[in-house]
């Protein structure tokens, strides 16, 4: 696999000499920035890969922007609203310019309205460490009784309604307004924040799109731009909801190993790919990780490696980020079947037998408590996470193994 780091540019608390010294071969960036819409232009592009080919004290930093994460699709597009032709078409300018400027992978999502929704930003853990965590009962009350959107209480059960109400008299004003900010903070590095009358507005605008009409939406987008990727040498890789389950009325259509092969055989191109995120999609006791490696490997251009502890395994049930090696997911089990896919694709003669992987998340320990990162993206526990991962791929790739 390759080793790449996120990194939201500059202003990022994590430097690019941090990733250098936890070992990184790559960088995972986009230009958060830009209107989501707009076209990214050669020179922003060329400006990105300049900032991190250096250290602080200018001495070359030797990495390379080698993934997109993520090049937006806008509101739009997947509704079928407004100027989402024009949208496409500037998404697949964007694609030109940044398959010109040597990068070949690109990493998007389809979620409606927020890319993922935690109810914590920073639960503390009982040896002092904090992650994210999605609390069902906080998402409840926060559906029922701060945003309360029209229809809500069908979407939860009695004992679920009366538990929400219970912890939302317990909460104190500040903490109100805290899981408002979590639940809308959407994408770390996104150029867009929304309010509590933004997100109404939003959620209105997809009364009328079933799951079945928004999957639609997605393979018209992608009969548009998998075609030219598939022209240029891009391969684009489509990232699981987060978390995979329906939320605040809205569809959900990539959550599951049957979603992902729905769409990889409608648009049945290999530029038309997976970004197999081991945590989003480990949010669901039903998906079976290794198994969607083995049986859908071939599409899979890009991989997110975290974990989940499930804290209740009913399908909406709470869970909270846990270290890489802890959570739900047999690690060893995943990076086995990715090892095998990649020396599948050597034998094959693929130039891309190579996947890009990055430790995703990670819990914040140590320094990392003060310096406040990204949420999700500490620098010591992302180092601890990678630190770990690579451990087992040198011991599964060393030669005394794989001879067993």
């Amino acid at each position: 696999m390759r080793q790449t780091w996120r990194w939201f540019g500059p202003k990022d608390l994590v430097s690019i000499d941090d990733m250098l010294q936890a070992g990184v071969e790559g960088v995972v960036t986009a230009l958060h920035h830009m209107p989501t819409g707009a076209v990214w232009q050669p020179a922003d592009i060329a400006q990105r890969q300049a900032e991190l080919a250096v250290m602080k004290d200018g001495t070359p930093s030797g990495l390379a922007w080698e993934v997109v994460e993520s090049l937006p699709v806008s509101e739009d597009i997947k509704r079928q609203t407004g100027d989402w032709k024009q949208h496409i078409e500037n998404w697949k300018t964007s694609m030109r310019h940044l398959r010109a400027a040597g990068i070949e992978v690109i990493c998007y999502n389809f979620m409606p309205i927020l890319d993922w929704t935690r109810t914590d930003l920073a639960f503390r853990l009982a040896n002092g460490a904090t992650c994210m965590r999605y609390d069902a009962v906080d998402f409840a009350a926060f559906d029922l009784f701060l945003l309360q959107r029209d229809g809500v209480e069908r979407d939860y059960s009695p004992e679920v309604t009366e538990a929400a109400r219970a912890r939302f008299a317990t909460m104190s004003d500040a903490r109100r307004n805290e899981l408002c900010g979590n639940v809308v903070f959407g994408l770390p590095g996104s150029a867009e924040r929304m309010s509590m009358d933004d997100v109404k507005s939003h959620l209105a605008r997809y009364d009328n799109i079933p799951a079945d009409l928004l999957r639609r939406h997605l393979l018209d987008f992608l009969a548009e731009v998998a075609p030219l990727a598939q022209e240029i040498g891009m391969r684009l890789c489509c990232h699981p909801d987060d978390p995979p389950f329906p939320l605040l009325g809205l569809p959900r259509i990539m959550s599951t190993e049957a979603d992902y092969k729905a769409v990889m055989d409608a648009v049945d191109l290999s530029s038309n790919g997976i970004t197999l995120c081991t945590g989003s999609l480990g949010a669901r006791a039903d998906n079976d990780l290794p198994g969607m490696m083995r049986r859908l490997g071939d599409r899979v251009h890009f991989l997110h490696l975290r974990n989940v502890t499930l804290e209740d395994r009913t399908l909406g049930g709470s869970f909270h980020e846990a270290a890489h090696l802890e959570g739900n997911t047999d690690m060893v089990a995943m990076i086995a079947a990715i090892l095998a896919e990649q020396d599948r694709r050597r034998a094959a003669g693929r130039a891309d037998w190579q996947i890009p992987m990055r430790p995703d998340h990670g819990q914040d320990i140590l320094d990392d408590q003060t310096r406040k990162a990204q949420p999700g993206y500490p620098a010591i526990g992302r180092l601890k996470g990678l630190a770990e991962l690579r451990g087992i791929m040198t011991a599964l790739a060393h030669p005394g193994v794989s001879a067993r």
